[in-house]
């Protein structure tokens, strides 16, 4: 059998690492209009491998695979005029084993898949619900 580069290179790769993952979705960010990002001041992002117990009990989910990302905090539309004092930042969490799990079953670029996530949970910092966020997205399609 014929040895090709992209044989090779595949017979050299690692499984992308929280590093890449979180440097995908600093890229996706970056992409995002600077008014959205301007909204965002004070967002943390933050990856992780995969969510802890407590998350998937509260979101019922039935494996520690079923979360790809998820946000923490109040929604923009959901906040008072004035922010109560000592409230935890937003945050999007980013699960990294579950999102490569979904990559590697779907046709989709991982960097696709991460742009996807992140761009969908900061919808939810913005106040969106997720029949929102669909909605949006068959309206674009």
């Amino acid at each position: 059998m014929p040895r090709n580069s992209r044989t090779l290179a595949w017979g050299a790769a690692t499984a992308p690492s929280l590093d890449d993952i979180e440097a995908l979705a600093e890229e996706t960010y970056a992409k995002l209009p600077a008014e959205f990002r301007a909204l965002c001041e004070g967002l943390i992002i933050q990856v992780v491998d995969f969510p802890d117990e407590e998350t998937l009990e509260q979101m019922e989910a039935s494996s520690e695979f079923d979360l790809l990302g998820l946000f923490h905090g109040r929604g923009l539309a959901q906040r008072g005029a004035a922010d109560e004092t000592g409230a935890l930042p937003n945050m999007v969490w980013l699960y990294r084993r579950p999102l490569l799990d979904f990559w590697c079953e779907g046709e989709d670029t991982l960097g696709a898949v991460v742009a996807h996530v992140l761009v969908h949970e900061i919808g939810h910092h913005f106040g969106l619900s997720d029949e929102d966020m669909e909605a949006i997205e068959a309206g674009a399609e």
